[in-house]
């Protein structure tokens, strides 16, 4: 039965520049395309792996299945390389595709053909594996920071370039800030991002450790773990009532400043314009986390 080649629209939902990529059309077998944007039948050995990829683990038993689909099936979504020689390539996106391709031993697979430098090759990378990969929590959330560390992205950009709103990716950040033992639990799926959300409500690292392990001895559902949240945190009475009369920017930068330091952060105004900056700490070597954070 001769296999079915089936198309689709890869990143262009994604990219700004996504209205000068062709819609995909059949592609005559043997037919190598040269022009940025085109859709070409490369050959495997032509092509090389992504230096950029994010996903260093993939599931083999899932790469055997869609092996096995695409080699009944034929390639469903092309791949998107660029360009890197006379008759090299090397790969932007698709590396589950190009993998189950090896498996299936094709020789030739679809590919979407782009021009990108390094950071953009790495901003794709990165954009389609949030989009389309099964990620855990924690991947995601270092997928974010490396955009917008190694692509000088803002998070306001970020949030625009990975259509989540701006708290959703606060939210994965502050992950990063959690201790190791609480994000491995998470990459192992013995917590919920639940779990986490309100852990990280708790800014001492002690605190933060003490409740965790009490969550998973006692196999604590989220809204559980929420209320032992609220009943171990310090009194807010005094916080809520200096917040009150910040505000919305002060409120915002105190908010940016909790997120930097991955602590509790006070910051109080007066009329005339003067005010402090509260940040506590547990020992020295916090101190020096701090000011190492503080400092460029």
């Amino acid at each position: 039965m001769a296999k079915r080649q089936a198309l689709g629209r890869g990143l262009s939902a994604l990219l700004d520049n996504a209205s000068n990529t062709p819609e995909p059309k059949p592609i005559e077998k043997g037919s190598i395309g040269n022009v940025a944007g085109s859709i070409a039948m490369l050959k495997i050995s032509q092509i090389e792996a992504n230096p950029f990829q994010p996903r260093t683990k993939f599931d083999e038993t899932a790469l055997n299945e869609l092996a096995h689909s695409i080699s009944e099936l034929g390639i469903i979504q092309p791949l998107t390389v660029r360009k890197i020689g006379a008759n090299k390539f090397q790969l932007i996106s698709g590396e589950r595709r190009f993998r189950a391709s090896q498996i299936a031993e094709l020789e030739e697979i679809p590919a979407y053909i782009r021009t990108a430098n390094d950071q953009e090759m790495l901003e794709m990378a990165l954009v389609e594996n949030i989009q389309r990969e099964n990620l855990d929590a924690i991947e995601i959330a270092i997928s974010y920071q490396r955009l917008i560390e190694e692509c000088d992205l803002t998070q306001d950009a970020l949030s625009d370039r990975v259509g989540k709103n701006r708290a959703t990716v606060s939210n994965y950040l502050r992950l990063l800030r959690l201790p190791a033992d609480i994000q491995i639990a998470i990459i192992e799926k013995k917590l919920t991002m639940g779990h986490a959300r309100a852990l990280i409500t708790v800014y001492n690292a002690s605190l933060q450790m003490a409740i965790f392990n009490q969550v998973l001895r006692e196999d604590l559902s989220v809204r559980k773990t929420e209320e032992l949240v609220r009943t171990k945190k310090p009194s807010n009475a005094k916080k809520a009532t200096s917040s009150s009369a910040l505000s919305f920017e002060h409120q915002k930068l105190r908010a940016d400043l909790r997120l930097t330091l991955g602590r509790n952060v006070e910051l109080r105004s007066k009329d005339d314009g003067s005010g402090k900056i509260e940040i506590n700490f547990n020992d020295e070597d916090d101190l020096r986390s701090i000011i190492e954070k503080l400092t460029p």
